[in-house]
């Protein structure tokens, strides 16, 4: 098939050196052997200001939509002019493009397809454009009667990883426990845990560097007034201090890679966004629980009823849940080597034979009718 591209290389703004979806999204539909055109237009501006809510959000889009929507049609109609465009292929919210400007082309024939993986709770922010594309592919499978009030046509699509990209790096295991992403929600007191029962944890991504400060006396003092205050008045509790050798800014992606092959456990978190330190949090599959085992890493992952679909807790993963069995099971594990890379193998091989970006999007072209494989 003939398909127009049209994502940003990076999963959001924080990882400015990132080409994860351009990784696991476009090289797996070259993979599949699909005439792909790219759109040639800097998306990354956009993937900054999609949510209304943020005071410039509405500034930026009336500004720029409008150039972003005429260089999107011009380029689709003049791929489709030199040879039939089949699909077009986005990663787009609805201050991308007007539902209008989606529909134009499907039009021409095209069927048009929208990805996005932050619908748990994010929805909002596609429910607008959502309805004008021919297809939505949807990992969040509570969020599907959602897309269908909304008058989109969902189809359920979890995440996966690309094994041309991920794969086991010829190094040591020389790190106990790792974590490579953001520090938000729960994520800084879940690795202060660990550190204050005696356990080597490590944690790099957007806000770690921000977090780290030495543990004298003062800064204890400081920190115990600061989660008293909090208490007091009802407020959020800050997160931990942390000390400087344990938190590291974003890697790059071949240095997230390697770092699971360097580490003899890689923490998942499951909570999502500002749900993870509240009493009902939101948890779904993300593309990590597929990056680390397709890596042939040891994956224990923060429990999500939800991934018992795509791996079997004690035998390709570890699921924890609470503070308290993640540190029963990180030294449980430690202790246990051979236990361990016995289930990162088999977990690495039932990536490889169920979880692959080539499988999901040729089974998502498939319902769809396509020959997409």
């Amino acid at each position: 098939m003939r398909i127009f591209y049209a994502a940003g290389a990076q999963p959001h703004g924080g990882l400015t050196e990132s080409s994860i979806w351009f990784q696991n999204l476009h090289g797996a539909l070259r993979d599949l052997g699909h005439d792909v055109v790219r759109f040639d237009f800097d998306l990354e501006p956009f993937y900054l200001h999609v949510d209304p809510a943020k005071p410039d959000t509405e500034t930026f889009v009336e500004a720029q939509r409008a150039t972003l929507e005429d260089a999107l049609l011009r380029q689709v109609s003049e791929a489709h002019a030199i040879r039939p465009v089949d699909v077009f292929f986005s990663y787009f919210y609805s201050s991308f493009a007007r539902p209008e400007v989606i529909r134009r082309i499907t039009d021409l024939g095209i069927v048009t397809v929208n990805w996005y993986c932050n619908a748990s709770y994010q929805f909002h922010l596609v429910s607008e454009i959502a309805l004008a594309f021919s297809y939505c592919l949807v990992p969040e499978r509570f969020r599907l009667d959602d897309y269908r009030a909304a008058g989109a046509t969902p189809i359920y699509c979890q995440e996966a990883a690309n094994p041309d990209f991920y794969g086991p790096r010829d190094v040591p295991r020389e790190l106990d426990v790792t974590f490579v992403g953001s520090a938000y929600g729960d994520r800084p007191a879940h690795l202060r845990a660990l550190l204050d029962a005696g356990l080597d944890g490590h944690a790099w991504g957007p806000g770690w560097s921000e977090l780290a400060q030495p543990r004298s006396r003062p800064a204890r003092l400081r920190r115990t007034g600061s989660v008293v205050k909090a208490r007091a008045l009802g407020r959020r509790v800050p997160p931990p201090l942390l000390e400087p050798s344990v938190c590291g800014s974003p890697l790059s992606d071949d240095e997230m890679v390697e770092t699971f092959s360097r580490s003899r456990i890689c923490l998942g978190f499951s909570s999502v966004g500002d749900t993870a330190r509240s009493r009902n949090p939101i948890r779904q599959v993300r593309l990590r629980d597929f990056e680390v085992p397709m890596s042939g890493a040891f994956y224990l992952l923060e429990y999500v009823d939800e991934i018992e679909d795509f791996f079997v807790p004690g035998r390709e993963i570890v699921c924890f849940e609470g503070r308290a069995d993640l540190v029963d099971k990180c030294r449980y594990y430690l202790d246990h080597d051979a236990e361990r890379e016995a289930i990162a193998e088999a977990g690495r091989r039932r990536a490889l034979a169920d979880h692959t970006w080539q499988k999901r999007l040729g089974d998502a072209f498939a319902e769809m009718g396509l020959d997409g494989r």
